[in-house]
């Protein structure tokens, strides 16, 4: 498998086969591109197939982990009405700022029809369907007693707290009978990339 996503593979060809490919594309199919991350997207930015518990990204700047995360996270709201969504930040400043609000943020990446509704002063996403996503900051790891999630997405393992951040990710997941995890750092933090498949 190439490291490379569609979109760029589509840039790398030859200019005639590239219009040919576009050109044999629907208007509709052609404008719906601007969201269809499966275009964008290099494969270690796709979430694993199969059954899965814990999805790790440990990459540098420019990765992408940010919007691999979200995507992952808009995936989930569009498509599982009940999905319940904990997104657990270094503090709730940045799960504002950047998971949700951001340039890759899921406000700035959904497509207007499924753009869940921001609610701050609740520090909750409502998909249209249904879904919901609720902000979390990791300083604050008893905020995490009492709801249950469906899912969760945690960010920003960095700096002298790993053991903190990976500490509340282990308090949610023991908390949820059945939860898939994103979770993304730096390198610094460790190394690799890696699925959990218990």
């Amino acid at each position: 498998m190439t490291g490379r996503s569609l979109a760029e593979r589509l840039a790398a060809m030859p200019a005639a086969a590239a219009r040919r490919y576009i050109n044999g594309m629907s208007d509709a199919a052609a404008m719906g591109l601007a969201h269809h991350w499966q275009f964008w997207a290099r494969p270690g930015q796709i979430a694993p197939e199969g059954d899965w518990r814990i999805w790790l990204i440990m990459a540098g700047r420019g990765f992408g982990k940010t919007r691999a995360g979200a995507e992952w996270v808009r995936a989930i709201g569009e498509a599982l009405p009940d999905a319940r969504i904990a997104l657990v930040a270094a503090n709730l400043a940045e799960a504002r700022s950047v998971m949700v609000e951001g340039q890759s943020g899921l406000l700035g990446i959904a497509p207007d029809a499924t753009r869940p509704h921001w609610e701050p002063s609740l520090r909750r996403l409502r998909w249209p369907g249904g879904a919901q996503a609720m902000l979390y900051s990791a300083a604050e790891p008893e905020s995490l007693r009492g709801p249950e999630h469906s899912h969760a997405r945690c960010a920003g393992a960095k700096g002298n707290y790993p053991q903190r951040s990976v500490g509340i990710d282990r308090r949610a997941a023991q908390r949820m009978h059945r939860v898939e995890g994103f979770r993304s750092c730096d390198p610094g933090f460790g190394r690799g990339k890696g699925v959990d498949r218990r």
